[in-house]
């Protein structure tokens, strides 16, 4: 189901976009927020993302890393659309059982793209890069569904991650009207 950038904005916006007072990952307080949640838990949203996130996988790409727990469905789709295998990533590696941070997919010495849903600092992203990084994988590239903040980038950059959001928060606002 083939759906038109700027309309997909306007679901999302419509389906995900909360106002009120929020604390965010990163310590910030924001009057908005985009619920992750509620697109993932829409199945024509979900399968529009992911869709439109296939364009931006890199062509080497072997293995994506949805993150724990907003990056899981969409990881998942994308890896029934594009063929790849995917690894599903901890916050930390559990503490029992396989004891593994990332289940799913080997991730040795694969060229893995990360997949999360949210971005607004990178913190946890590039916390998860680097883990990915000490398993052996080789990451160069995340995707993101939103990007909130774009200084974010910077982040990423020194890194040495190339951040690819299918959306910034200013372009849903913008193309739902909400500016």
């Amino acid at each position: 189901m083939k759906m038109e950038k700027k309309k997909l904005a306007k679901k999302i916006y419509k389906a995900a976009h909360l106002t009120g007072e929020f604390t965010l990952r990163s310590g910030q307080i924001s009057n908005e927020y985009f619920d992750k949640f509620l697109f993932n838990a829409d199945p024509v949203l979900l399968e529009a993302i992911a869709e439109k996130m296939a364009g931006l996988i890199p062509a080497e790409t072997e293995v994506l890393a949805g993150l724990e727990l907003g990056a899981i469905p969409a990881a998942t789709l994308l890896s029934q659309q594009t063929g790849l295998k995917c690894a599903f990533v901890r916050k930390k590696a559990k503490e029992y059982g396989t004891m593994k941070l990332a289940e799913g997919a080997d991730v040795r010495g694969k060229n893995v793209c990360v997949i999360e849903d949210v971005v607004t600092t990178g913190g946890q992203q590039i916390e998860s890069a680097r883990e990915l990084r000490k398993l052996g994988a080789k990451v160069d590239t995340v995707l993101c569904v939103i990007l909130r903040n774009e200084a974010a980038r910077e982040a990423f950059a020194v890194e040495g991650l190339t951040l690819k959001p299918l959306f910034t928060m200013e372009y849903i606002k913008k193309a739902a009207g909400a500016e």
